[in-house]
C-alpha cells in the first residue's frame, strides 16, 4: 500500500521541475507554465471532495481500480497534448484521478488495530512523501534527458502496472453507509459542523500545505535563474534531500498511538516556520536551501500525519468522509499556496515568497495556540 500510494501521488508533482521545459516548447512565460502546478492540485481537491466519500458507500478495492485506470488515460492525454490549453485540462484530470492514496489510507486504517493505526498511517504516509519528493528528482532527470512528454508516458506505464498489482494483492472492504450519494455529500458538512477536532486539524493543515505548495513551485524559478542556472535534472535532485523527512513518518505515527498527536502538530508548525527563516537567508546558498528543505519536510510530516491520525480516530464508520473534508481542503490549500507563491514571486521574488510564507506559519501557530487555550478553559470549567 505504501509503494502504490507513493507511485500514484507522484503524478501530482512530476510537472514541477518541467515548468521551464514546457514554457520553452509552448513559447509562454514560465509563470504561465507554472499554472499547471496549481491546476493539478485543484483537480486533486475536486477529486477528493466528490469521489473519495464514495469509499464509504461502494466497495473500496473496485473504486481504487477504476480510478487508477482513469489516471492512466489522463496521463496519456498530457503526454500527447498539442497545445498548452490541452495540457492544462489534462493536468486538472491528473489531479482529479490521482486520489487513490486517499482511498488507500482509509482502507488501511479500517484494516488496522486501534493501537497500531498511527504507525500504519505513518508507514503509508512515508511512502506517500517519498513519492512526492522523489517524483521531482525522477521528473527533472527524465525531462532533461528524454523531454517532458516522456515523463508522462512513463507515469502512465507505472500506473498501469500498479493497476494489476492492486487487482492481485489488495483485499476487498465492504462499505457501511446505506444512504444516497446526495446524503453522503451532505454528511460532509454535518461532519464539519459537529467535529471540532476535524475543523482544527484541517485549518492548520490548509495553512501548512499552502506554504509547502508555495515553496516547491517557486523554488524551481529560483534555482533555474541567477546565480544558480540549474537545469531540470539538477533541480529535481533537491527532492532527494526532502525525502529524508519521510524517515520521520513512522516515528510521528507512533507518537500518535501514544496519545501525543497534538504536541507533534505544534512542533511541526514551528519547524515549517524555521524552514522559511532559513530560506530567506539562503537566497544564494545551495546548502542553506538543502537544510531548509529538510526542516520543511519533517515539519510538514509532523503536522500532517499527526492531524490525520487524530481525524481517523473520530468516527470509524465515516473515515472516507472525514478524509475527504481533511484532504480536499488541505490540497485546496496547496493549490492556493502555489498560486500565492507565484504571485509573491512576481511581486518581490524569493524574499517576498519567504516572508509571505512566514506569515502563513504564524497564522498556523496562532490557530494552534488559540484552540489549545480554548480547550484548556473548557476543561477547567468542567472541573470547576
Amino acid at each position: 500500500m505504501a509503494v502504490c500510494t507513493g507511485l500514484i501521488v507522484a503524478n501530482l508533482y512530476y510537472c514541477q521541475p518541467l515548468i521551464v521545459l514546457i514554457a520553452n516548447e509552448f513559447k509562454i512565460p514560465e509563470e504561465s507554465a507554472g499554472t499547471i502546478t496549481y491546476l493539478t492540485q485543484a483537480g486533486y481537491a475536486i477529486g477528493l471532495f466528490f469521489m473519495v466519500p464514495l469509499g464509504d458507500k461502494i466497495e473500496r478495492k473496485r473504486q481504487i481500480l477504476m480510478t487508477t485506470f482513469a489516471t492512466v488515460i489522463a496521463l496519456l492525454i498530457a503526454a500527447t497534448a498539442k497545445s498548452f490549453l490541452v495540457l492544462q485540462i489534462a493536468s486538472l484530470l491528473i489531479g482529479i484521478t490521482s486520489i487513490v492514496p486517499q482511498l488507500i489510507l482509509p482502507l488501511a486504517a479500517s484494516l488496522s488495530a486501534p493501537d497500531q493505526r498511527g504507525k500504519v498511517v505513518g508507514t503509508i504516509m512515508s511512502g506517500l512523501l517519498v513519492g512526492i519528493l522523489l517524483s521531482r528528482t525522477l521528473s527533472g532527470f527524465i525531462g532533461q534527458v528524454l523531454g517532458w512528454r516522456s515523463m508522462f508516458y512513463i507515469a502512465a506505464g507505472i500506473c498501469l502496472l500498479i493497476f494489476f498489482v492492486i487487482q492481485s494483492k489488495f483485499p476487498q472492504n465492504k462499505p457501511q453507509f446505506q444512504g444516497t450519494y446526495a446524503q453522503l455529500i451532505q454528511s460532509l458538512f454535518t461532519l464539519i459542523k459537529t467535529q471540532p477536532v476535524l475543523r482544527e486539524a484541517t485549518v492548520i493543515n490548509v495553512f501548512s500545505f499552502a506554504q509547502f505548495g508555495a515553496f516547491w513551485t517557486t523554488m524551481v524559478l529560483l534555482l533555474s535563474g541567477k546565480p544558480f542556472d540549474f537545469n531540470s535534472a539538477t533541480i529535481g535532485l533537491f527532492g532527494i534531500v526532502g525525502a529524508s523527512g519521510a524517515l520521520a513518518a513512522p516515528l510521528v505515527g507512533k507518537l500518535g498511538d501514544k496519545g501525543n498527536s497534538r504536541i507533534a502538530v505544534g512542533y511541526g508548525c514551528l519547524l515549517v516556520l524555521l524552514s522559511f527563516v532559513v530560506f530567506y537567508f539562503a537566497i544564494e546558498s545551495v546548502i542553506g536551501i538543502a537544510i531548509g528543505i529538510v526542516f520543511i519536510d519533517i515539519g510538514i510530516q509532523g503536522v500532517h500525519i499527526s492531524n490525520q491520525t487524530r481525524v481517523y480516530s473520530l468516527l470509524p464508520e465515516a473515515r472516507n468522509r472525514l478524509n475527504t473534508v481533511f484532504m480536499s481542503l488541505t490540497f485546496l490549500g496547496t493549490a492556493a499556496g502555489s498560486a500565492y507563491g507565484l504571485l509573491l514571486w512576481k511581486f518581490g521574488g524569493w524574499p517576498a515568497v519567504t516572508i509571505g510564507c512566514m506569515a502563513l506559519s504564524l497564522l498556523s501557530l496562532t490557530i494552534y495556540g488559540l484552540t489549545y487555550k480554548s480547550k484548556s478553559k473548557k476543561a477547567k470549567a468542567q472541573i470547576d
